[in-house]
C-alpha cells in the first residue's frame, strides 16, 4: 500500500462570542464522535458502525472523518470516504465541508445522508464536481422495534452458508446492479464485492431462500450494524417472481433474526419510487421515520 499524502486544512469562523472550526477528526476525538452519531443512531447506523469497528484512523476507517467544532464542542461530521455522508450538520458546517471537499476533489462514489443537508452540500458542489449520473432526492428511511404481527415469516429463508457463495453471488450482483445501475464487477472484476459478501456471509448476516440448490428466490442482507440499530440491505427478489409475496415472508424471516439475535432496532432505507418495496416494508412493520438523499457517480 503506498502513503497518500493528506492536506491538514482548519478552517475557523469568528463569531461575537464563538469560533467554530473544521478539522480532520483523530483518534483522541472518538468518545465525542460517537457521541454525536448516537443522537441519532438509525440515520448515522452506517457511519457508526463503521466507526465502532475501525476508530477515526483513516487507513483503518476507509477515509477521513471531518469534524465541527462549536465553542470547542464537536457537533456535527463529515465522512469521505467512498460515500461522502453528512452527520448531524448545520448550515454552516455543511458549507464547511463543502468547501474542504471542492478543495480535495471528487473521490467518492457517492452522496448520502438526510434529504435536507445533503441537498445544500450538492447544491454547493455541482459547479465543480460537474452533473452526477443519478440524483435521488427523496428515499424514505424506515424502521421498526416489533417484529412482524401481520406477515408470518418464511420458514425457508434461513442464513447463508459459507460454501454457497457462489450461489448467491450472481444474485447480490444483480439487485447490486438494478438498485445502483453499475455493475460492481466493474474496475477489479469483483474481487472487492465478492469479499463483502463473503464477509457477510461468514458473520451470519447474509440470508436467503434457495431451492433446487442453486436458485435464490430472496435475498438480503444486515449490513451495518450497532448496539442500538441494525440497517437491512440488499432485499431482492428475481424479477420473475416478484408479486408473490416472497419479499414480505422474506422480510419478516430477516427482520425477526435482526431483532432477536443483532440489535433492538431494524431500519433501511428506500428510493420513493419503489412503491411495491415500500408496501412489503410498511406490511411487515417498519414506518418512516426520515428521508435520505442519494447523488450517484
Amino acid at each position: 500500500m503506498t502513503e497518500q499524502a493528506t492536506e491538514t486544512v482548519t478552517v475557523t469562523v469568528l463569531g461575537p462570542a464563538n469560533a467554530s472550526t473544521a478539522r480532520v477528526l483523530e483518534p483522541g476525538d472518538l468518545d465525542a464522535a460517537l457521541r454525536v452519531l448516537a443522537r441519532d443512531p438509525v440515520t448515522n447506523a452506517f457511519v457508526a458502525s463503521r466507526v465502532r469497528a475501525a476508530g477515526l484512523d483513516p487507513w483503518r476507517l476507509g477515509g477521513e472523518m471531518w469534524g465541527w467544532f462549536e465553542r470547542g464542542e464537536l457537533v456535527s461530521m463529515c465522512y469521505s470516504g467512498a460515500n461522502l455522508m453528512l452527520i448531524g450538520a448545520g448550515e454552516e458546517a455543511v458549507r464547511s465541508f463543502a468547501e474542504r471537499a471542492r478543495r480535495q476533489g471528487r473521490r467518492c462514489s457517492s452522496i448520502v445522508g438526510p434529504a435536507g443537508p445533503t441537498a445544500m452540500l450538492w447544491a454547493l458542489l455541482e459547479p465543480h464536481w460537474g452533473p452526477a449520473r443519478e440524483i435521488r432526492s427523496c428515499q424514505p428511511v424506515m424502521a421498526t422495534s416489533e417484529p412482524s404481527e401481520r406477515v408470518a415469516p418464511d420458514p425457508f429463508v434461513r442464513r447463508v452458508r459459507r460454501e454457497e457463495i457462489d450461489v448467491v453471488l450472481p444474485a447480490c450482483v444483480r439487485m447490486f446492479t438494478e438498485e445502483v445501475g453499475v455493475s460492481p464487477l466493474a474496475g477489479d472484476g469483483g474481487l472487492l464485492y465478492r469479499a463483502r459478501v463473503a464477509e457477510l456471509i461468514t458473520t451470519g448476516r447474509a440470508f436467503a431462500r434457495i431451492e433446487d440448490g442453486d436458485q435464490v428466490l430472496f435475498k438480503a442482507e444486515i449490513g451495518a450494524v450497532t448496539d442500538r440499530v441494525c440497517q437491512i440491505q440488499g432485499v431482492w427478489v428475481p424479477p420473475e417472481h416478484r408479486g408473490k409475496g416472497l419479499a414480505r415472508a422474506g422480510m419478516a424471516a430477516v427482520l425477526e433474526y435482526a431483532l432477536r439475535e443483532v440489535a433492538p432496532v431494524a431500519s433501511l432505507y428506500v428510493n420513493d419510487f419503489n412503491l411495491p418495496a415500500r408496501a412489503a416494508y410498511r406490511a411487515v412493520g417498519f414506518e418512516e421515520v426520515g428521508t435520505f438523499m442519494s447523488v450517484l457517480f
